[in-house]
């Protein structure tokens, strides 16, 4: 995955007024609690990115 793609995942799962994930609803028409498995997934990814940046010393 591309910091792109993530980013992507990142901005369409958001939680809706209901608290429910407004992408899995979008994409799959599936009742998912915020924060779904797929928004839990690119967080940790983009954590992890970050801080292997951070370790590695590049901006």
């Amino acid at each position: 995955m591309t910091e792109d793609q993530v980013g992507r995942i990142l901005s369409v799962h958001l939680p809706g007024v209901d608290g429910l994930c407004a992408g899995c609803r979008w994409w799959w028409a599936r009742l998912s609690p915020y924060p779904c498995y797929q928004a839990e997934w690119a967080v940790r990814w983009h954590a992890r990115s970050a801080i292997r940046r951070f370790l590695d010393g590049r901006p």
